[in-house]
């Protein structure tokens, strides 16, 4: 058995996000199929708990077309030039770290590196303690600093302005809780169906519209809310509803 958390988008109350954890069978293994039973074990729990819920897995190994799609590693922009950046890589890229060396970061090399190269880059795992990230979508603009508080607030940020910007976000209307069976809370932070819910609140009660806020105001909309969000660390049910 395993945990994993499911995230409601809420219409109201002092919540964005809400947070179900649900018990399901884990079918062992990497393999696609395997990770599809233990989607399959995860959304039939959920289910039983939330019969009208219309669930979403959010990541590589969805069923659907449409989660596969919403991935952080498949979730771009296409930069002048032609080459795609992944929200992944663009998000590795912005980390800026604090060691007995000094600064190291931002490695802005690593936007046009693979999603899975990037995350996995030994320049980041070597690089000592997450300090701030940097962003700079080009050249020609400032480097605009972003703190590590909220924890999640800058990763969805950009995955926000991505997934604002794409024709995918009109079929999000038929669901209304979000998973992926990639993420592990114990080990991980940020989480794309977190972030998906999170666009798919904030649309819903008619906080945005048109772009997505830059920094400070983004961060002043966010916070004016209980965050509920993967760097909780509460094992159990934060919200039953």
């Amino acid at each position: 058995m395993a945990i994993r958390p499911v995230f409601i988008p809420r219409e109201d109350g002092p919540a964005l996000v809400e947070i179900v954890n649900v018990d399901f069978e884990w079918s062992p293994g990497l393999s696609v199929s395997q990770k599809q039973k233990s989607i399959a074990s995860l959304h039939s729990n959920f289910q039983k708990q939330f019969p009208d819920a219309r669930t979403l897995e959010v990541s590589s190994k969805s069923e659907e077309e449409l989660g596969r799609q919403l991935s952080a590693f498949n979730m771009g922009v296409t930069s002048k030039n032609g080459h795609f950046i992944s929200v992944e890589s663009l998000f590795q890229s912005s980390k800026v770290f604090v060691s007995d060396s000094g600064i190291l970061g931002p490695f802005r090399e690593l936007m046009l590196a693979s999603p899975k190269e990037a995350k996995q880059s030994e320049k980041l795992k070597n690089a000592g303690v997450l300090k701030h990230f940097s962003f700079r979508p080009i050249e020609a603009r400032e480097e605009e600093i972003w703190p590590t508080e909220p924890k999640t607030a800058f990763y969805d940020w950009l995955y926000l302005n991505t997934l604002n910007n794409s024709p995918l976000k009109v079929h999000l209307a038929h669901y209304s809780a979000f998973t992926d069976i990639e993420f592990n809370p114990d080990k991980s932070i940020n989480c794309q169906a977190y972030s998906v819910a999170l666009w798919c609140a904030l649309t819903r009660r008619s906080l945005i519209s048109g772009e997505i806020p830059g920094r400070e105001d983004f961060l002043r909309l966010v916070t004016q809310f209980t965050i509920h969000n993967t760097s909780d660390g509460v094992p159990r049910n934060m919200s039953l509803f």
